[in-house]
Protein backbone atom coordinates (compact mmCIF):
# COMPACT_ATOMS: atom_id res chain seq x y z
CA UNK A 1 0.00 0.00 0.00
CA UNK A 2 1.27 3.78 -0.83
CA UNK A 3 0.11 5.53 2.82
CA UNK A 4 0.82 8.92 3.41
CA UNK A 5 0.79 10.70 6.79
CA UNK A 6 0.48 14.50 6.80
CA UNK A 7 2.26 15.86 9.85
CA UNK A 8 2.46 19.15 11.43
CA UNK A 9 5.06 20.69 14.10
CA UNK A 10 3.52 22.51 17.01
CA UNK A 11 3.93 23.96 20.53
CA UNK A 12 4.83 20.95 23.01
CA UNK A 13 1.82 20.73 25.25
CA UNK A 14 3.75 21.83 28.24
CA UNK A 15 4.39 25.58 27.05
CA UNK A 16 2.65 28.48 28.34
CA UNK A 17 1.61 30.83 25.12
CA UNK A 18 2.96 33.75 24.80
CA UNK A 19 1.40 36.83 23.27
CA UNK A 20 3.44 39.92 21.99
CA UNK A 21 2.34 42.51 19.62
CA UNK A 22 -0.80 40.80 19.07
CA UNK A 23 0.41 37.90 17.86
CA UNK A 24 1.74 34.28 19.59
CA UNK A 25 5.50 34.65 20.27
CA UNK A 26 7.00 31.18 19.43
CA UNK A 27 11.12 32.51 19.82
CA UNK A 28 11.70 30.23 22.36
CA UNK A 29 9.10 27.53 22.38
CA UNK A 30 9.52 23.94 22.16
CA UNK A 31 8.03 22.10 19.59
CA UNK A 32 6.82 18.45 18.69
CA UNK A 33 4.73 16.47 16.57
CA UNK A 34 1.31 17.60 16.88
CA UNK A 35 -0.47 15.07 19.12
CA UNK A 36 -3.27 13.62 17.10
CA UNK A 37 -0.62 13.09 13.93
CA UNK A 38 1.23 10.57 16.40
CA UNK A 39 -2.09 8.78 15.82
CA UNK A 40 -1.74 8.91 12.52
CA UNK A 41 1.58 7.79 12.10
CA UNK A 42 1.34 5.06 14.59
CA UNK A 43 -2.04 3.66 12.31
CA UNK A 44 -0.16 4.43 9.35
CA UNK A 45 2.51 1.85 10.62
CA UNK A 46 0.56 -0.87 11.85
CA UNK A 47 -1.17 -0.37 8.28
CA UNK A 48 2.15 -1.09 6.48
CA UNK A 49 2.86 -3.90 8.95
CA UNK A 50 -0.98 -5.65 8.32
CA UNK A 51 -0.91 -5.19 4.26
CA UNK A 52 2.53 -4.54 2.88
CA UNK A 53 3.92 -1.28 0.90
CA UNK A 54 5.49 2.25 2.67
CA UNK A 55 4.43 5.07 4.30
CA UNK A 56 5.62 8.68 3.80
CA UNK A 57 5.04 11.81 6.16
CA UNK A 58 5.04 14.76 4.86
CA UNK A 59 4.87 18.66 6.20
CA UNK A 60 4.45 22.16 5.12
CA UNK A 61 6.78 24.13 6.83
CA UNK A 62 10.36 25.23 7.30
CA UNK A 63 13.90 23.74 8.28
CA UNK A 64 13.09 23.43 11.97
CA UNK A 65 10.77 20.87 11.20
CA UNK A 66 13.29 18.46 10.07
CA UNK A 67 13.47 17.15 13.69
CA UNK A 68 9.94 15.98 13.98
CA UNK A 69 9.99 14.72 11.16
CA UNK A 70 12.86 12.49 11.89
CA UNK A 71 10.99 11.26 15.13
CA UNK A 72 8.52 9.78 12.83
CA UNK A 73 11.01 8.02 10.66
CA UNK A 74 12.31 6.89 13.97
CA UNK A 75 8.79 5.55 15.13
CA UNK A 76 8.81 3.59 11.64
CA UNK A 77 7.68 5.82 8.89
CA UNK A 78 9.91 5.22 5.48
CA UNK A 79 10.71 8.32 4.28
CA UNK A 80 9.95 11.90 4.71
CA UNK A 81 9.18 14.91 2.60
CA UNK A 82 9.43 18.58 4.18
CA UNK A 83 7.69 21.16 1.72
CA UNK A 84 9.92 24.56 2.74
CA UNK A 85 7.40 27.97 2.54
CA UNK A 86 10.20 30.10 4.48
CA UNK A 87 10.96 32.05 1.45
CA UNK A 88 7.64 31.96 -0.57
CA UNK A 89 4.74 32.02 1.72
CA UNK A 90 4.28 35.58 4.34
CA UNK A 91 1.02 34.31 5.67
CA UNK A 92 -0.12 30.38 6.12
CA UNK A 93 -3.37 29.44 6.40
CA UNK A 94 -5.67 26.21 6.76
CA UNK A 95 -6.22 26.61 2.70
CA UNK A 96 -2.46 27.28 2.04
CA UNK A 97 -1.93 24.01 3.81
CA UNK A 98 -3.85 22.31 1.63
CA UNK A 99 -3.72 22.88 -1.71
CA UNK A 100 0.00 22.99 -1.01
CA UNK A 101 -0.52 19.23 0.34
CA UNK A 102 -2.63 18.30 -2.52
CA UNK A 103 -0.58 19.59 -5.42
CA UNK A 104 2.39 17.52 -3.69
CA UNK A 105 0.10 14.37 -2.84
CA UNK A 106 -2.07 14.56 -6.65
CA UNK A 107 0.24 12.52 -8.56
CA UNK A 108 1.46 9.81 -5.95
CA UNK A 109 -1.48 7.09 -6.24
CA UNK A 110 -2.01 7.30 -2.70
CA UNK A 111 -3.94 4.45 -0.99
CA UNK A 112 -4.11 5.85 1.93
CA UNK A 113 -4.07 9.36 3.66
CA UNK A 114 -4.15 9.93 7.08
CA UNK A 115 -4.11 13.46 9.57
CA UNK A 116 -4.36 14.31 12.70
CA UNK A 117 -8.28 15.49 13.79
CA UNK A 118 -7.10 18.98 14.67
CA UNK A 119 -3.59 20.70 15.63
CA UNK A 120 -3.47 21.52 18.95
CA UNK A 121 -2.69 25.14 18.27
CA UNK A 122 -5.09 26.28 15.76
CA UNK A 123 -7.81 23.31 16.27
CA UNK A 124 -9.64 23.51 12.94
CA UNK A 125 -9.75 20.38 11.32
CA UNK A 126 -9.60 22.00 8.39
CA UNK A 127 -6.66 20.37 5.94
CA UNK A 128 -7.29 17.23 6.22
CA UNK A 129 -10.54 17.36 4.53
CA UNK A 130 -9.92 19.88 2.27
CA UNK A 131 -6.85 17.87 0.98
CA UNK A 132 -9.52 15.20 0.23
CA UNK A 133 -12.08 17.79 -1.40
CA UNK A 134 -9.06 18.76 -3.48
CA UNK A 135 -7.66 15.19 -4.63
CA UNK A 136 -11.52 14.37 -4.94
CA UNK A 137 -11.31 11.21 -2.70
CA UNK A 138 -13.94 10.36 0.15
CA UNK A 139 -12.60 11.02 3.74
CA UNK A 140 -14.09 10.37 6.97
CA UNK A 141 -12.68 12.36 10.35
CA UNK A 142 -12.39 11.50 13.74
CA UNK A 143 -11.36 8.01 13.67
CA UNK A 144 -11.19 5.16 16.52
CA UNK A 145 -11.26 2.41 14.43
CA UNK A 146 -9.72 1.20 11.10
CA UNK A 147 -10.02 -2.22 9.36
CA UNK A 148 -8.79 -2.52 5.78
CA UNK A 149 -9.63 -5.77 3.49
CA UNK A 150 -8.43 -5.10 0.13
CA UNK A 151 -9.74 -2.38 -1.11
CA UNK A 152 -12.90 -2.44 1.73
CA UNK A 153 -12.56 -0.02 4.65
CA UNK A 154 -14.67 -0.39 7.52
CA UNK A 155 -14.24 2.55 10.33
CA UNK A 156 -15.90 3.89 13.47
CA UNK A 157 -15.57 7.33 14.28
CA UNK A 158 -16.84 9.08 17.34
CA UNK A 159 -20.19 11.10 17.29
CA UNK A 160 -21.04 12.66 19.76
CA UNK A 161 -20.78 10.32 22.71
CA UNK A 162 -21.65 7.52 20.81
CA UNK A 163 -19.95 5.44 17.98
CA UNK A 164 -20.48 5.81 13.97
CA UNK A 165 -19.83 2.96 11.56
CA UNK A 166 -18.79 3.81 8.21
CA UNK A 167 -17.99 1.87 5.30
CA UNK A 168 -16.00 3.30 2.32
CA UNK A 169 -13.31 2.24 0.08
CA UNK A 170 -9.82 2.60 -0.84
CA UNK A 171 -8.52 5.33 -1.85
CA UNK A 172 -9.38 7.29 1.67
CA UNK A 173 -8.27 9.67 3.49
CA UNK A 174 -8.93 9.51 7.33
CA UNK A 175 -8.47 11.98 10.75
CA UNK A 176 -7.19 10.20 13.84
CA UNK A 177 -8.69 10.66 17.21
CA UNK A 178 -7.12 9.50 20.27
CA UNK A 179 -8.39 6.18 20.78
CA UNK A 180 -7.10 4.59 17.74
CA UNK A 181 -4.58 3.24 18.98
CA UNK A 182 -1.45 4.08 21.27
CA UNK A 183 1.86 5.80 19.88
CA UNK A 184 5.16 4.06 19.99
CA UNK A 185 8.20 5.74 21.26
CA UNK A 186 11.15 5.95 18.94
CA UNK A 187 13.30 3.39 19.80
CA UNK A 188 17.19 3.52 20.08
CA UNK A 189 17.59 1.75 16.68
CA UNK A 190 14.35 3.09 15.32
CA UNK A 191 16.94 6.50 16.03
CA UNK A 192 19.74 5.66 14.28
CA UNK A 193 17.72 4.25 11.40
CA UNK A 194 16.11 7.24 10.42
CA UNK A 195 19.36 9.34 9.95
CA UNK A 196 19.69 7.20 6.98
CA UNK A 197 16.00 7.26 5.72
CA UNK A 198 15.42 9.52 3.04
CA UNK A 199 14.28 13.14 3.71
CA UNK A 200 13.18 15.25 0.21
CA UNK A 201 12.88 18.38 0.73
CA UNK A 202 11.08 21.21 -1.83
CA UNK A 203 9.76 23.97 -2.28
CA UNK A 204 6.96 26.07 -4.38
CA UNK A 205 8.92 25.77 -7.66
CA UNK A 206 8.90 22.33 -7.15
CA UNK A 207 5.37 21.88 -7.10
CA UNK A 208 4.74 24.37 -10.24
CA UNK A 209 3.47 26.12 -7.76
CA UNK A 210 2.96 30.43 -7.65
CA UNK A 211 3.47 32.48 -4.53
CA UNK A 212 -0.55 33.57 -5.23
CA UNK A 213 -1.71 30.26 -6.06
CA UNK A 214 -1.34 29.48 -2.30
CA UNK A 215 -1.77 32.80 -1.18
CA UNK A 216 -3.95 32.54 2.39
CA UNK A 217 -7.76 33.18 2.20
CA UNK A 218 -7.93 34.26 5.83
CA UNK A 219 -6.35 36.91 7.95
CA UNK A 220 -5.76 36.85 11.78
CA UNK A 221 -6.33 40.37 13.38
CA UNK A 222 -5.44 39.92 16.47
CA UNK A 223 -4.32 37.15 18.83
CA UNK A 224 -5.19 37.59 22.98
CA UNK A 225 -5.63 35.68 26.32
CA UNK A 226 -8.90 36.07 27.57
CA UNK A 227 -9.53 37.88 30.69
CA UNK A 228 -9.44 35.59 34.21
CA UNK A 229 -12.51 35.04 35.59
CA UNK A 230 -13.71 36.82 38.62
CA UNK A 231 -12.83 35.06 41.84
CA UNK A 232 -16.99 32.80 42.89
CA UNK A 233 -18.28 33.85 46.03
CA UNK A 234 -19.75 30.91 48.65
CA UNK A 235 -22.46 31.82 50.57
CA UNK A 236 -22.92 31.51 54.44
CA UNK A 237 -25.66 30.85 56.84
CA UNK A 238 -28.47 28.44 56.84
CA UNK A 239 -30.56 27.90 53.42
CA UNK A 240 -32.89 30.47 54.12
CA UNK A 241 -30.15 33.26 54.30
CA UNK A 242 -28.33 31.90 51.04
CA UNK A 243 -31.45 32.45 49.24
CA UNK A 244 -31.51 36.29 50.39
CA UNK A 245 -28.37 36.47 50.08
CA UNK A 246 -28.77 34.77 46.34
CA UNK A 247 -31.55 37.17 45.12
CA UNK A 248 -30.04 40.15 46.55
CA UNK A 249 -26.31 39.34 44.73
CA UNK A 250 -28.67 38.33 41.29
CA UNK A 251 -29.97 41.75 41.63
CA UNK A 252 -27.11 43.83 42.57
CA UNK A 253 -23.96 42.48 40.81
CA UNK A 254 -25.17 40.22 38.34
CA UNK A 255 -28.25 42.54 37.65
CA UNK A 256 -30.25 39.58 35.90
CA UNK A 257 -32.88 39.69 38.09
Amino acid sequence: MNIYVLMKRTFDTEEKIVIKNGSIYDGEAEFIINPYDEYAIEEAIRVRDAKGGEVTVVTVGGEDAEKELRTALAMGCDKAALINIEDDVEICDQYTTAKILSEYLKDKAADLILAGNVAIDGASGQVGPRVAEALGIPYVTTITKLEIDGVNVRIERDVEGDTEVVETTLPLLVTAQQGLNEPRYPSLPGIMKAKKKPLARMDLDDLDLEEDDAEAKTKTIEVYVPPKKAAGKVLQGDLAQQVKELVSLLHTEAKVV
